[in-house]
């Protein structure tokens, strides 16, 4: 560092110490008192986030990675990108049988199902092909363990080729969902990088549906943030889209084209 600099910023330094401010107390009532109804608050993330072309999926806790594989086999996605030191990707991959394809009441296993999408959005036909094509070749129909795992177990740079060139699909958790304005929680990690949820095609989300909060603040506070913070927290809402100049409206430029969220309650 320079004399100058050095010089300047001690005499700023010594102002500020010479002058202590305190600030004044936070009024944070109007956000404590925001809430909604706990029924209501998984419904309402739904709507909000389906408003925007986000997908959603029934689970339980022991089903989950089946029909994350069903999913993804129907959808034409070939592999699956996971983070195999965390609890759920310790999960995924010890359920190598996944079970028969069924009928799962409120999945939503079709994109543009949803109340925030027009009438013709919200009734594919069948054979309609996937407004959001995927790489690689279309496996047989039901065949979920066609779907192969690739963990994300090493440096970037040592399968950057295969990570941007030859994964349809990412699975990550979350921290939980905020009712307010219909946005995920992302927290990567070295066990769970950024990378996972921003390149392949498809971003998988885990969401436990007790981890619901009412305000982007009631987070905060609860998990206790203000004590540690990863360098890249996320809220997301639904998939990477762009518009140029024209207002033409683009999928996946930056980031996945499809999120789905998959509900474990």
């Amino acid at each position: 560092m320079s004399d100058a600099r050095s010089a300047i910023l001690a005499k700023l330094r010594a102002s500020r110490d010479a002058h202590p401010i305190t600030p004044p107390p936070s009024d944070t009532t109007v956000l404590a008192d925001k809430r909604w109804a706990p029924e209501e608050r998984l419904p309402r993330i739904r709507r909000l986030m389906e408003a925007v072309h986000t997908e959603f999926l029934d689970a339980t806790e022991a089903d989950w990675p089946a029909v994350v594989r069903e999913f993804l086999a129907r959808e034409g996605a070939t592999t699956l990108l996971y983070a195999p030191g965390t609890p759920d990707g310790k999960t995924l991959a010890a359920a190598t049988s996944p079970l028969p394809p069924r009928e799962r009441e409120g999945t939503h296993a079709e994109h543009g199902e949803g109340e925030g999408l027009s009438e013709h959005d919200s009734n594919p036909t069948p054979d309609s092909p996937s407004p959001f094509p995927l790489r690689g070749p279309l496996p047989s129909p039901g065949a979920g363990e066609g779907v192969h795992l690739i963990p994300y177990d090493r440096p970037v740079e040592t399968f950057k080729e295969q990570l941007f060139e030859g994964i349809d699909a990412g699975l990550t958790s979350t921290l939980g969902a905020i009712a307010e304005t219909g946005s995920l929680i992302l927290w990567p990690s070295a066990q769970e990088p950024r990378l996972l949820s921003l390149v392949p095609h498809i971003h998988v989300a885990l969401l436990r549906a007790d981890a619901l909060y009412d305000t982007f603040w009631q987070a905060m506070r609860d998990n206790r943030w203000a004590e540690g913070m990863p360098t890249n927290a996320l809220l997301v809402s639904g998939p990477s889209k762009t518009a140029d100049i024209e207002q033409t409206l683009a999928y996946g430029v930056h980031g996945p084209k499809r999120l789905i969220v998959v509900v474990i309650a």
